[in-house]
Formats: structure tokens, sequence, C-alpha cells
């Protein structure tokens, strides 16, 4: 319709008509852009605020799963440090109570994660539609610091646990595990993570089982210094999730649970 009427406006020489036909055109096409552009701004703003939301839902499952592994492996480096007193001799345990605290420092758990949403950003390059800068770098350090790779790693591969199972009787491993290992947690439920494996018990076996074990144990020449490194191991962990950087995250991370923001 107006390319026909700036066709007539041109053949009568009416050059104000041409001017008033050509501004509506341009006028049409301006506002139509606007308009495709106002619309892409709002779906990408509300993408944003559904993946803002989905990420927020991830890191505070994070925020626990981070105390979850810092206090499960105080637990394990508090009875690596009791079997370790008791076997250079500065500290007196029963044979049950050495092999309860020994069997202990073996434990690991692997973390907890929940990384759907941050998987899906970075792999579709929609990691910038999360716009709260401070949201994006916590979220982008939770999920690249290798400290969850590095507890998994050690607990996997320790030469303590590996020693431990081969030393001790399948039949006393069962009972340590059923009477004496890992309490079960709620997700989510910060106090159900509170003394997870430091907590009294009983095994039920017989003493001359606890002793004919504890005595191997002691036996062994590589009890002390696989248990040694086990420590070592362990307090370096638990330095990274307290240093600069880690610490950091877990600050931010309970900031992030007790603010709800």
């Amino acid at each position: 319709m107006i390319p026909r009427r700036i066709y007539d406006h041109v053949k009568t020489h009416n050059w104000f008509a041409v001017g008033v036909d050509l501004a509506i055109v341009v006028l049409g096409v301006f506002l139509g852009t606007q308009v495709s552009n106002w619309n892409e701004e709002r779906e990408t703003r509300a993408r944003g605020e559904v993946f803002s939301a989905r990420l927020k839902d991830d890191l505070l499952f994070e925020a626990w799963g981070f105390q979850y592994i810092f206090e499960y492996n105080d637990d394990v480096l508090k009875s690596a440090e009791t079997a370790m007193d008791a076997l250079e001799g500065r500290a007196a345990l029963d044979d049950e109570a050495l092999l309860v605290a020994a069997y202990r420092a073996t434990q690991y758990r692997e973390p907890r994660r929940r990384r759907s949403t941050y998987d899906e950003l970075i792999s579709t390059g929609g990691i910038g539609l999360i716009r709260d800068r401070a949201f994006r770098s916590l979220a982008i350090r939770v999920y690249t610091t290798p400290i969850f790779d590095n507890i998994r790693r050690e607990g996997v591969d320790s030469r303590y646990r590996e020693l431990f199972r081969m030393a001790v009787p399948t039949a006393i491993q069962r009972a340590l595990s059923r009477s004496c290992g890992d309490r079960d947690v709620v997700i989510g439920d910060y106090a159900s993570i509170v003394d997870q494996l430091d907590y009294p018990c009983k095994t039920g076996l017989p003493p001359a089982a606890l002793r004919d074990a504890a005595a191997a144990l002691r036996a062994n020449p590589l009890t002390v210094p696989l248990l040694r490194l086990r420590i070592a191991n362990l307090d370096s962990r638990r330095g990274d999730m307290l240093s600069l950087v880690n610490g950091d995250i877990r600050e931010a991370l309970k900031k992030l649970r007790e603010s709800g923001s």
C-alpha cells in the first residue's frame, strides 16, 4: 500500500507526501525492531530469572554439602588421631575402642553435589543469563573448585583404608560398620550432619576376637606410617576447605543460606 502511494506521489511531484510516506515506513521499521528487541529482552530476562532461581536452589544444596563434608572429615580426622595416639603409646585404648577409631579413620563420603543447572548454563553458553555478577561468580567458584574431587580421590585411594580392610577379619569389619559406622543424614538438615561418626558405640563382639584383630593391626609395620599419611591428607583437605579461596566460598554459601537472597 505505502510503496504504491509513494510511487503515485513521485509521479505527481508531491515531495512532501513522499517524505511523509517515507517517514512512516522508517518509523514502522524502527518500532517493529524495537518491539522485537523488547520481546527478546523480556524473554531473556524471564529465562534468566528461572535459571537464577534454579541455581539458587542448587547452591543452597551445595552450602549444605560443603558443611556436610567438612563435619564428616572432622570426625574422620578425630578418629584417626585417636587411633594414632593409642598405637604410638600416648593414650590407652582397649581393643574395641582402638578398632572403632581405626575403622572410622578409613571412612570417606562421596561429596554430594547438585550441579545440573550450572552445567546446563555452561554447555549452552547461557551463564550470562545470571545477571547478578557476585551470584554468578559464586556459582563458578563453587563448581570449579577441585577440593571435592581431591577429597573423594584420597578417600577412595587411601592406602590406610586398604591396609585395614586386608588386616581386620571381615566379620569384625561388618560389625564395626553395623554398630559404629556412618549415621544417616537428612539432605538439607544441618543438625543431622553433626557427629556422624563421633558417637559412643559397642560392637558386641567377643573379647578374644577383638583382641586378635587389634593385635594384627598393631603388628603390621605399615599401620602407623599409612595412618600418619591418612592424617596428613585429612589435615591438608581441612586446610583447603578453610583456605582463603575455599573459605570465602564457604562463607558466601553461608550468607546465601542465611539471607535467603
